[in-house]
């Protein structure tokens, strides 16, 4: 038993690679039926191309744009770079630059993972490739008929990838263009994974070269953050949820949850609607923000005291 992996030690700090693993394994999947369910070749001169390359291009751009929006380090390099306070104390700016290149390449390469995932299973497959370059292999390889026009030849060409309207006496001169589309199309994908490969452990080498850290700090380092974040995260949830109890106590006269409740808190008329409508940050003074109409209306100050005792007649207490 004492040989046995110690899995949640294994794994722990090892949450990036399993979630780009776990994201590359979808993608696929999720290639695989997009491919079956929704793909197939128009087979026509001038749409073959276009058709083609938008199912290899499109995908991949709208998952490297979902790719950044779902990383919260997005949100975190963007969110309020134009506030004052924001440009005060900003002192360094060629470090504040260089942190900024270095989280950007950090999202990039998260973001990356789907993207460069679709269009290495898509041109291993072929079938994309083999629809948009169809009508532009070269003439050597339709020799059946050499007396026919040009865009005769490419009409020929571009409904190969469509073997019911392809003549029999050019199924062999067919089979010899797919067969190349295909070579070239997956010999492309391998090269793409070669270079992602390559690249991506080359950057890794980089940045620990250039680390200041040693390898154990480092992991210690690691640690720290991902417990701290996940601290400040429980901290955020408790201290926001204490912070509004005061607030809904200051409205209703209670809290949700609370036991033996002696009483209630009826809001006026003018309360409701001091509470109600649309809600934007107010700016309280150069450090504070009021969170939302009911924030705003419990820091005004004193509120009529018009209470109800459970079981009783509504009265008003001075």
């Amino acid at each position: 038993m004492t040989f046995l992996p110690k899995w949640p030690t294994f794994l722990k700090g090892k949450e990036v690679v399993i979630a780009n693993a776990i994201i590359a394994i979808l993608t696929i999947g999720g290639q695989q039926l997009f491919s079956f369910f929704t793909f197939s070749c128009p087979c026509h001169v001038g749409q073959n191309l276009i058709y083609g390359l938008a199912f290899l291009g499109v995908p991949a751009l709208i998952l490297l744009v979902v790719g950044y929006a779902l990383n919260n380090q997005t949100w975190r390099l963007v969110t309020g770079k134009r506030s004052p306070l924001q440009a005060e104390g900003t002192q360094n700016q060629l470090l504040q630059c260089k942190l900024t290149c270095f989280v950007l390449c950090s999202i990039t390469g998260r973001a990356l993972v789907a993207p460069v995932t679709w269009l290495a299973v898509t041109l291993i497959n072929g079938s994309y490739y083999v629809c948009a370059m169809s009508e532009y292999v070269s003439v050597y390889y339709y020799g059946a008929n050499p007396n026919v026009t040009a865009s005769d030849r490419k009409k020929i060409l571009a409904a190969f990838p469509c073997s019911q309207l392809v003549p029999p006496e050019l199924s062999r001169a067919r089979d010899e263009v797919i067969l190349l589309l295909r070579y070239q199309s997956q010999v492309a994908g391998w090269l793409l994974i070669a270079v992602v490969v390559i690249t991506v452990f080359l950057s890794y080498c980089l940045a620990s070269c250039f680390s200041p850290l040693s390898f154990l700090h480092f992991r210690y380092w690691t640690s720290y953050v991902h417990n701290e974040q996940e601290l400040f995260d429980e901290a955020t949830d408790q201290h926001s949820k204490l912070y509004a109890i005061q607030h809904i106590r200051k409205f209703f006269g209670f809290v949700p949850g609370s036991e033996n409740v002696g009483e209630i808190r009826i809001p006026s008329l003018r309360e409701w609607q001091a509470i109600s409508g649309l809600a934007f940050l107010k700016l309280v003074d150069e450090e504070h923000y009021d969170y939302s109409l009911l924030h705003d209306w419990a820091l005004k100050g004193s509120v009529d005291r018009k209470y109800l005792k459970l079981d009783e007649d509504p009265v008003t207490t001075t």
